[in-house]
C-alpha cells in the first residue's frame, strides 16, 4: 500500500508561484510513476505532469513551460514547481503514483493508470 500526502496548496495572484509537495510511504518514488492531475469545480480531474521510473517526463500543453515535476529521492518527495499561474489553474490539486514499469518514452496520463492517489490540496489564483 502507499500512502501520498500532498501540500503546499494556497492562495495566490496571476503571475505568482507555488511550489506543492507530495510525500510517499509504502513505497519509495523510485519505484514508481509518480503524477499530478487536478480538477477544477464542474470540471473533470486532467492530467497535469508526471514522470516515470526510467527517467522520461510529460506535461500537459496548458502547464507546458510554466510547471516542472521534480523529485527528492532521499526523501521520497516529489515535487510540483508552478510558476506564472492564472486563474485558470485554479483546483484542486491530487498525486498519483503508478506501480507499473514502462519501456522507453512512455508516460501514463490517464487516470486509470494510477494506483495511488494522495487526498488533494487546493489551490487558488486570483486575478
Amino acid at each position: 500500500q502507499v500512502q501520498l500526502v500532498e501540500s503546499g496548496g494556497g492562495l495566490v495572484q496571476a503571475g505568482g508561484s507555488l511550489r506543492l509537495s507530495c510525500a510517499a510511504s509504502g513505497r519509495t518514488i523510485r519505484s514508481s510513476t509518480m503524477g499530478w492531475f487536478r480538477q477544477a469545480p464542474g470540471k473533470e480531474r486532467e492530467f497535469v505532469a508526471a514522470f516515470t521510473r526510467s527517467g522520461a517526463n510529460s506535461y500537459s500543453d496548458s502547464v507546458k513551460g510554466r510547471f516542472t515535476i521534480s523529485r527528492d529521492n532521499p526523501k521520497n518527495t516529489v515535487y510540483l514547481q508552478m510558476n506564472s499561474l492564472k486563474p485558470e489553474d485554479t483546483a484542486v490539486y491530487y498525486c498519483a503514483a503508478d506501480s507499473r514499469f514502462y519501456v522507453s518514452a512512455y508516460v501514463p496520463q490517464a487516470i486509470s493508470e494510477y494506483d495511488f492517489w494522495g487526498q488533494g490540496t487546493q489551490v487558488t489564483v486570483s486575478s
